[in-house]
């Protein structure tokens, strides 16, 4: 599998831009299209269009999620979960396209939605509990914890980097390999094995993107929570 961040695509001067972020602009182009057409007419009649039955199957199934998760209102959390959702599974599905390297198999794209992540849970913690309140989260149970749990922070970033890098690389190879061995036979259904982890990869990182989020945003008032639940209040 070539390095897609070492071949450039364009070269002006010491600027250049490569093979990776070329596919990943690829997948936002894509992802933009689909988006302006499926919404430009939406109807909120009884007589729905096949793309916006799936595009409100999508909505619904994230939204869902991510009240199960958080047990809070999904709607602040929605854009940017669901972004990193769709961006990492078009990443797989388009995978299957000959030619098509899948941004989300170079280290720099995996550890780029990594830190996006990073930032965002803070900014949500303290949107949430404000400033004074996400940074007592850091002095919990003790303040002896204090780097502990800084260190955590730094360590599932690089834990959700790696992880999305390494199944999407190892997949990519895996289907290499035995094109070679069987280039009839098993391509197909590694081809369809690997969009499937692909998908559930995507999954597994916009879960772990919220549940790292509801853990900066948790409150600790009971009564609070159990409306939550209830989904009595934001």
């Amino acid at each position: 599998m070539p390095n897609t961040d070492a071949i450039i695509v364009w070269q002006w001067g010491p600027y250049g831009i490569s093979a990776t972020v070329a596919y990943t602009w690829v997948v936002m182009g894509l992802l933009t299209g689909v988006s302006y057409l499926v919404t430009r007419r939406l109807s909120a009649s009884t007589r729905l269009t096949r793309w916006q039955n799936l595009l409100e199957v999508i909505v619904l199934a994230i939204h869902t999620q991510i009240r199960e998760v958080s047990q809070q209102e999904p709607g602040v959390y929605l854009p940017f979960v669901g972004t990193l959702f769709l961006f990492i599974a078009t990443s797989s599905i388009l995978g299957v396209v000959p030619g098509f390297v899948p941004p989300t198999a170079s280290l720099s794209t995996t550890v780029a939605l990594a830190l996006c992540v990073f930032v965002a849970v803070p900014l949500f913690g303290v949107a949430r509990q404000g400033v004074g309140g996400y940074l007592r989260t850091y002095l919990e149970p003790t303040p002896l914890m204090l780097p502990i749990n800084v260190m955590g922070e730094i360590s599932r970033t690089v834990a959700l980097a790696v992880r999305l890098y390494g199944n999407m690389m190892s997949g990519t190879m895996i289907v290499a390999i035995l094109v070679g061995i069987a280039p009839f036979f098993f391509p197909i259904v590694m081809q369809l094995f690997g969009l499937l982890t692909g998908l559930i990869q995507a999954y597994i990182f916009a879960v772990l993107a919220m549940v790292y989020i509801a853990a900066a945003t948790r409150t600790h008032h009971p009564g609070r929570l159990a409306r939550h639940r209830d989904g009595r209040t934001p």
